[in-house]
């Protein structure tokens, strides 16, 4: 198996790192305080034609994968970015992705151009107060009424809400209690392949003999000189 990076991968790179450049961490410090959107970063994005690098080219994108868009969100982040550079833009690449997948004709030629040119913004609601990040507990209904659907339940934490004029919402059209059932419990990684045993013991350092947060807080209170937090 070849793991040398691939050439039109390290030109993404680089060319992404070098628009992030432009906005040191004063900026995002900035923002962070004043709680506002990054809209010229998220511009900057746009003119580079990022947002839309997984959108087809039939719609205005950049026609490449996931693979590729998982690269700018890395670049993005590891430009002192963080979560308010990635969280801007990475609902418009990835949350859309079901559309490009499973879209109508009439759908994608609808929304896609206009989120691969940055005009429309969308956020992805997935979050529930009773499952969290766990789209296997979610409950928020959509059933057939008419021509569209008739949706109950609620979300929380909404990325990007206040900027989005649209939101792609992960609904169950079947209740959950006619679903299949996930097994809970037991430790089911495969040992022929030594994965349980490595996954073991790369935890095992990680919450022994004290737990991450604990060190986290000696740091804190040490090395920082911060009042001590527990």
């Amino acid at each position: 198996m070849d793991f040398a990076e691939d050439p039109d991968h390290r030109l993404i790179r680089e060319a992404v790192r070098e628009a992030c450049a432009r906005f040191p961490d004063e900026y995002w410090a900035g923002l962070d305080e004043s709680h506002t959107f990054p809209w010229e970063f998220y511009a900057a994005m746009a003119k580079g034609g990022w947002i839309g690098i997984a959108i087809p080219a039939d719609y205005g994108g950049g026609g490449r994968g996931i693979t590729e868009a998982s690269i700018v969100l890395e670049e993005v982040a590891a430009s002192g970015a963080c979560m308010n550079g990635a969280s801007s833009i990475h609902l418009s690449i990835f949350g859309m992705h079901p559309v490009v997948r499973h879209g109508s004709a009439e759908l994608r030629q609808r929304y896609l151009p206009r989120v691969a040119a940055g005009d429309l913004h969308v956020a992805f609601g997935v979050t529930e107060p009773d499952a969290g990040l766990d789209t296997t507990a979610i409950t928020t209904r959509a059933v057939r009424d008419g021509a569209g659907y008739r949706v109950t339940g609620r979300k929380v934490w909404t990325s990007k809400a206040l900027e989005s004029e649209r939101v792609l919402l992960l609904t169950r059209t079947t209740p959950a209690g006619e679903c299949a059932k996930r097994t809970d419990g037991g430790f089911g990684y495969a040992t022929e392949y030594h994965v349980e045993r490595y996954w073991r013991e790369a935890r095992l350092l990680k919450i022994a003999p004290i737990p991450q947060e604990m060190i986290l807080n000696y740091l804190a209170e040490h090395v920082l000189g911060l009042p001590r937090s527990y």
